[in-house]
């Protein structure tokens, strides 16, 4: 993991206790009746995601992730140590897993002094093994220790198995309680693979689906396995696994050359597009790991509007918003969001913004 050098330009307070404790169907809404901050060059507007396609221009082009969540937590024991959470980043192509130590029980800290050689024992006579940081030595912000690690699976099952059995989702402790795997899923989700959840299309419902398809709004789907987003600032997002069909390049270069917008729901999306894209701004079929930061250095190509949830200050997902938004409107969005109580994490409200 390597630090950024470039930091967003987007100030805001923590958000703090504006956080969303629990999904919204628990909290009395509808998945879709979150709030929806609608942010472009006329002005800023509150709706309802249910609202979305009354934002939007027949023609455009909505691209949505079709990764599912894994359940990516579970408990473990490091040797000499004790009781550890251990979350499971991504699945690399040998059949090792990037992996994450946490604090027991909670996960609130990540453990940063593990070493090479170190065992962590799993239930049902599973195992791992540190074989070294990821992706590289030092691979804290700081540079002192690793929060990340490349690790081997050893027992009777593979280590998909065993977070069938034993995982749950990744969660932070900011969640009133814990929640099943099913409420960490969008309408989308297909393709197992994702450490957390893709959020930002979580608030898309079949009806809404429908509406946008029968207003002449158009909608593909692209892969991006997420991470683990526990990074600290300045700390870049790390590799990810990423698809764009021959299909979905040929929705987007067709929209852009008719003068239509290609609106990316969440940063994945918008990481999955930019990484397919080429010098010209033209998408072409594209998958394996992306390690594209897009920002203020490397802008967005493809992407004119993006959908997405409320990021920490100093985020590096904020660097992103800030390439495709640019950063005067994102700083109108965020500040708008934090005075008119919006909530903020996987379960929060939402913004669209049209630069």
């Amino acid at each position: 993991m390597t630090s950024l050098g470039i930091a967003p330009l987007t100030r805001f307070d923590d958000p703090g206790t504006s956080t969303a404790p629990a999904p919204p169907e628990s909290r009395g809404l509808a998945r879709d009746g979150v709030r929806l901050l609608v942010a472009g060059t006329t002005g800023l507007t509150h709706a309802r995601f249910s609202d979305l396609g009354s934002h939007l221009e027949p023609g455009d082009l909505v691209v949505v992730n079709n990764s599912a969540t894994l359940a990516a937590e579970f408990d473990g024991t490091l040797a000499g140590r004790g009781p550890v959470v251990v979350h499971a980043a991504s699945e690399l192509d040998d059949g090792t897993w990037v992996v994450e130590l946490r604090t027991a029980p909670d996960a609130r800290r990540a453990i940063l002094d593990a070493s090479p050689g170190d065992k962590v024992a799993l239930k049902g006579l599973a195992r791992l093994e540190l074989l070294g940081p990821h992706p590289a030595a030092g691979s804290s912000p700081t540079g002192h220790g690793n929060r990340l690690w490349r690790a081997q699976v050893g027992g009777p099952r593979t280590l998909r198995n065993h977070m069938l059995r034993h995982g749950r989702p990744i969660a932070y402790g900011y969640l009133d309680r814990r929640y099943p795997l099913a409420d960490y899923q969008s309408v989308f989700g297909v393709v197992p693979g994702s450490a957390e959840m893709p959020s930002a299309g979580r608030p898309f419902t079949p009806e809404l689906v429908t509406s946008l398809v029968a207003h002449g709004i158009g909608l593909v789907a692209v892969t991006l396995h997420t991470g683990v987003s526990s990074q600290e600032a300045g700390e870049a997002p790390q590799p990810e696994w990423f698809r764009v069909s021959p299909a979905a390049a040929r929705l987007v270069n067709l929209t852009r050359e008719a003068g239509s917008r290609v609106v990316a729901v969440g940063t994945t999306v918008t990481r999955a597009l930019e990484s397919a894209a080429g010098a010209d701004g033209v998408v072409r079929p594209a998958e394996g790991w992306t390690d594209r930061v897009v920002s203020r250095a490397e802008p967005a190509r493809v992407v004119g509007g993006l959908v997405t949830g409320w990021h920490d200050p100093q985020a590096s997902h904020l660097l992103l918003v800030e390439a495709v938004a640019g950063q005067e409107l994102t700083q109108r969005a965020y500040d708008e969001a934090r005075a008119a109580g919006y909530l903020w994490h996987e379960f929060g409200d939402t913004g669209l913004l049209l630069p």
